[in-house]
């Protein structure tokens, strides 16, 4: 077996010099191999150029990395308790999923959505949030968004055989998947990406506990990702040019629901991310694409649990007349969760700011307001 290749991230001065931590058991154990990385940031010199030529180039966030091979589990953390405080956004590298691995899950991605609209529409999304979501089905930010988003999606979520109990559950059940035949492997590949995912989930989760001064497992309780309702959705951004002037956006403003959401790109930019929600006006920068890595983000969940400690950051797409692909893998909690203050994050002067609220309460209300209505479908093909 070839050795899996390293990657590795440019920082800022201030930030501290990375080396590699072993908290994935998917990661692997070789030593990280530096702290450039010209791919993320090659985007900053095209810039650039581009506002030599009169064009005014769109800023550009820079995030912090957390290589998932580092044995320096304290120099981690911190690390990542500076992005959350900062941005809440970072890149997560070595994490273990394999380029190659990634690669086909997007050529996979492509296939499916390279299928005609009335086929893709009998994979329509069901009740349970599993299926094909068409354009325009989303709507993230009503107040400035025309339409909806222009984005098409397809959620797969973890799989319950029907006749077992727990497909009772709002966010269990059975999955919508290509008839076998269509696209061979295609179903094998997202069931090894969901699996896979939720590995480096859980790794993210325990530095995220220890910056909250918990216990490393915290997260990997049974009642929290022990029974992950973790959900994988693929999207495809077909290319409508974005004009917020008009409130035309790929994905409208919005932070995430769950705990995290970890975020494969392909190489089009378009990510946007807004550190302050409440600065007038707001300030808007891109996020590079790094090959190889996740981005990942902090949820609303993370939120509440946190006492605002570490907040879920507003973020949007713009399309810019590119296609544009992405994968993300939201990482949520157990059904029966109890999402309440943590214990470090809450004192006499500084008391709950949320009532504690169970998972798929929340989670359910969330889908609710972003989504169409089921019959809206049924309507148009009566």
């Amino acid at each position: 077996m070839q050795p899996r290749k390293h990657i590795s991230c440019k920082i800022r001065p201030t930030e501290l010099r990375l080396h590699t931590l072993s908290l994935s058991p998917l990661a692997s154990s070789s030593l990280f191999s530096g702290s450039v990385c010209p791919e993320a940031y090659s985007f900053l010199g095209e810039m650039e150029n581009q506002s030599d030529n009169d064009i005014e180039a769109p800023k550009m966030s820079v995030l912090n990395c957390i290589d998932l091979s580092n044995p320096d589990i304290h120099q981690s953390v911190s690390l990542l308790k500076q992005a959350c405080l900062d941005s809440g956004f970072f890149y997560v590298v070595n994490h273990g999923m394999s380029e190659e691995f990634m690669d086909k899950v997007f050529a996979q991605s492509r296939r499916l959505f390279g299928l005609p609209l009335n086929e893709k529409m009998k994979l329509l999304r069901n009740e349970k949030h599993r299926g094909y979501t068409p354009v325009l089905d989303e709507i993230l930010d009503p107040e400035n968004q025309t339409h909806g988003d222009y984005k098409e999606g397809y959620y797969i979520g973890v799989e319950v055989a029907e006749d077992d109990p727990e497909a009772e559950k709002p966010f269990y059940g059975q999955n919508v998947w290509p008839a076998p035949g269509l696209f061979p492997g295609w179903r094998e590949t997202m069931e090894k990406f969901h699996q896979e995912a939720l590995e480096i989930g859980r790794a993210v989760a325990r530095i995220i506990a220890l910056a909250l001064d918990l216990e490393a497992d915290f997260f990997d309780k049974p009642e929290m990702l022990g029974k992950s309702i973790a959900t994988l959705r693929l999207l495809h951004y077909e290319g409508q040019l974005s004009d917020p002037s008009k409130g035309i956006y790929g994905a409208g403003a919005h932070s995430d629901f769950g705990l995290i959401t970890l975020l494969a790109t392909d190489d089009v930019l378009g990510l946007q991310i807004c550190k302050d929600k409440d600065a007038k006006p707001q300030i808007w920068e891109y996020v590079p694409p790094l090959k190889g890595a996740f981005v990942v983000n902090l949820g609303d969940m993370l939120e509440r649990w946190s006492n605002c400690v570490f907040k879920s950051t507003l973020h949007r797409v713009l399309v810019n007349g590119q296609e544009r692909y992405s994968i993300a893998y939201f990482v949520e909690p157990c059904h029966d969760c109890l999402v309440e203050c943590l214990p470090t994050c809450k004192s006499e002067n500084n008391p709950p700011k949320f009532p504690p609220i169970l998972c798929q309460t929340y989670l359910s209300q969330r889908y609710k307001d972003t989504h169409a209505d089921l019959s809206r479908y049924n309507k148009t093909e009566a």
